[in-house]
Order: structure tokens, then sequence, then C-alpha cells
């Protein structure tokens, strides 16, 4: 059992008979009251997330969870769809809301960690950092750093990140799947 105390981030728990993950984590302790733990938690079954305070007399089941890796193959009107790693056949899909934002990051054919609650997936997690090429890239002029020195480009898989100006058409550059943050450039457009 997990005390409200040990709700940190990342942790997974069960809650009315559904896993949820925390999101964001603070510990209050106000004056004349008992301490409480406030929680942004997400909902892995329907990906809604909301806030949460939690009281000294509350505990919780940590979350029984299972990971296993998965492909995925594509996407279509919202929907994610996969496969299992040496089952092209065995073909499943799960929602945007289920997915997040490192959905955006995802290529066909990578392999991802699937993580399954009971018998049943609800959520995937890519590698934490991902090399992508830059499918679109304005231009950056000298001297253009009013702005901070960066401009928004479109990658492969369709995603937006803000990236230096020296970032061109063509580069391969890493980005990180957790916060859509572009990390380095890897490889300079042959163009």
């Amino acid at each position: 059992m997990l005390a409200y105390n040990e709700l940190k981030k990342g942790t997974i728990f069960v809650m009315d008979g559904q896993p949820y993950e925390v999101m964001e984590y603070e510990f209050l302790r106000m004056q004349q009251r008992k301490p409480v733990t406030k929680c942004k938690i997400k909902n892995l079954i329907t990906g809604k997330i909301v806030e949460q305070a939690f009281h000294s007399s509350e505990s919780f089941e940590e979350a029984d969870m299972t990971k296993e890796e998965i492909k995925y193959l594509y996407n279509t009107k919202g929907q994610y769809w996969f496969c299992a790693k040496d089952n092209p056949a065995n073909r499943f899909f799960l929602t945007e809301e289920q997915i997040g934002t490192p959905g955006k990051f995802m290529k066909s054919n990578t392999l991802v960690m699937a993580y399954k609650f009971g018998d049943k997936i609800i959520s995937v997690k890519p590698p934490i950092k991902v090399d992508l090429v830059v499918k679109e890239a304005p231009p950056g002029f000298k001297g253009d750093t009013a702005s901070g020195g960066g401009k928004a480009v479109t990658l492969e898989t369709g995603a937006v990140v803000t990236t230096p100006l020296f970032v061109n058409t063509g580069d391969i550059v890493r980005v990180n799947t957790e916060t859509g943050e572009y990390v380095e450039r890897m490889e300079k457009s042959k163009e």
C-alpha cells in the first residue's frame, strides 16, 4: 500500500479500480491543518488528467503493471495502430488521448514499450530520445536573435518543435519525446 505522501511524480497507483499516474506532486503543510498532497494525476485508461488532493488518512494500492515491447505501425483519424513485436497479424489501436504528446514523435516500425494493466494495454512509451528528419524549416537569418534565436520546424512525423536557427530542411535532429523539445542536431543535411 502507498501512503498519501508516497505519491511522487511517475508513481502508478490504483484508485476506484483504475490505474493513475502522478504527473505533478506538491506536499502542502498549512498552519492549523493536516498535511495534504496535491497531485495532478492521469487516468491511464481514458487519458484524462485531473487535480486531486489526498489526506493522511488515505492509502492506495500500487498498480500491478507489466511491460511488453510492441511495434508502432501508423496513425489515422486519431487512432495509433500497433502490432505484437513478433506477430504483425496481431494488430490493435490506442486513441490519441491514451498516447498523449509522445505520439507526435513516433515513426512507423519503431519498437515502443507497452504498459499493461491486467491483460489490457493502456499506454505506450517510445524511447526518451528519437532522431527525426526535418521536413520543413524556414530560413534562419543572420542577426535574427530577438526571439531567442529559435525557429519552428516541422519533422517527418508532422510534429513541430523549436530549434536553433542553424537547423535546416533535411537535417536529422534528436528530440526528447517526454518534453517535446529539441536536444541536438545529429546530422547535417547533405544538400
